[in-house]
């Protein structure tokens, strides 16, 4: 895995919450740092643009395998992955590092994670960024009841939630998964309103039926990844499997039942939200409207960027998060 050895700092490890999580910190141990958070399916590796970075600003930055990914434990209980374990192993970690409060910046599920920081874990939370995740109200009813009734069985979400099902099909080809999910979107790729999209949406998101129909051959979408770059994160995923990502998703029911007593805005820190131009399932559409719900709210947008935001346009990422940063968080 010399990829991830040659871009990432050294791997430190840390038990905390009932959990050992494998991070990876740069930067002078001042001012208050920003805590990375990835999606599905990544690791901290996909923030190693960041790091670099960060490091060469003089920031403090700390890039974590959330539960279930990497080089953290993979917990076998569903319910050990809902959001109070989540946000919990976040603060946790600040508390075994000696930090009071952090940012947090998060992707994709990553996303939904920091952006709950402040209502489920306020004393830890110094600031928010959002990379192509918006946030997002409490459903007015079970989310995947409502996914369900909007784009029916095949849509991933939904799908996700029968055990082992999905889980088998991306271990089946790994290589063939990952080749399938890092690419960039393919010329002229209009976007809609994602999955937040109205009843008319025609784009169902059945991802698990267009793997078991994809063939890398035939795909002409560009990768962004260097070669290094794509087998470190298939072998990872070789070696951890799927499971503990696809738990996360697992718990939309039972986090929405858990979190009725949390707060419904976010007030008292600085927020940022970094849009991507083309991405089809978090489009630039679905943080509209999030002013009402975010008090201290700033919107940025990536142009030419597909789903995978920091590493497919990791300067212009990079620009904005030190930009913020400096305004906000002067050191």
């Amino acid at each position: 895995m010399s990829a991830m050895q040659d871009l990432m700092p050294p791997q430190q490890r840390a038990r905390v919450n009932g959990v050992e999580l494998a991070y990876y910190e740069v930067g002078p141990r001042e001012g208050v740092p920003v805590v990375f958070c990835h999606g599905f399916p990544e690791l901290a590796f996909s923030w190693r643009h960041q790091l670099k970075a960060f490091e060469a600003a003089g920031r403090w930055a700390i890039a974590v395998d959330q539960r279930g990914y990497g080089g953290s434990s993979r917990p076998e209980a569903v319910a050990d992955y809902d959001l109070d374990h989540l946000t919990g192993d976040l603060a946790a970690l600040l508390d075994h590092l000696g930090i009071e409060k952090a940012i947090f910046c998060g992707h994709d599920w990553g996303g939904i994670v920091v952006w709950q920081m402040p209502l489920w874990r306020p004393e830890k939370t110094a600031g928010v960024i959002g990379v192509n995740t918006p946030f997002v109200p409490r459903a007015p009813a079970d989310p995947i009841a409502i996914m369900r009734a909007r784009f029916g069985e095949q849509m991933y979400i939904v799908h996700f939630q029968k055990p082992g099902e999905a889980d088998a099909v991306l271990a089946a080809d790994t290589r063939k998964a990952m080749d399938f999910f890092m690419r960039r979107p393919a010329p002229g790729t209009q976007v809609a309103s994602g999955i937040g999209g109205g009843a008319d949406e025609q784009n169902t998101f059945a991802l698990i039926e267009l793997l078991k129909l994809y063939d890398p051959v035939f795909d002409e979408r560009e990768f962004f990844l260097t070669d290094g770059e794509f087998e470190a994160f298939v072998e990872t995923f070789e070696r951890t499997g799927f499971t503990g990502g696809i738990n996360w998703y697992r718990n939309f029911t039972r986090n929405w039942e858990i979190s009725a007593d949390k707060p419904t805005r976010i007030e008292g820190v600085p927020c940022l939200m970094v849009m991507a131009e083309q991405d089809a399932v978090l489009p630039p559409a679905a943080a509209d409207g999030m002013e009402a719900y975010v008090a201290d709210l700033e919107k940025v947008l990536v142009k030419d960027s597909g789903h995978w935001t920091q590493q497919e346009q990791p300067e212009a990422v990079n620009r904005i998060l030190i930009d913020w940063l400096d305004r906000r968080f002067p050191k």
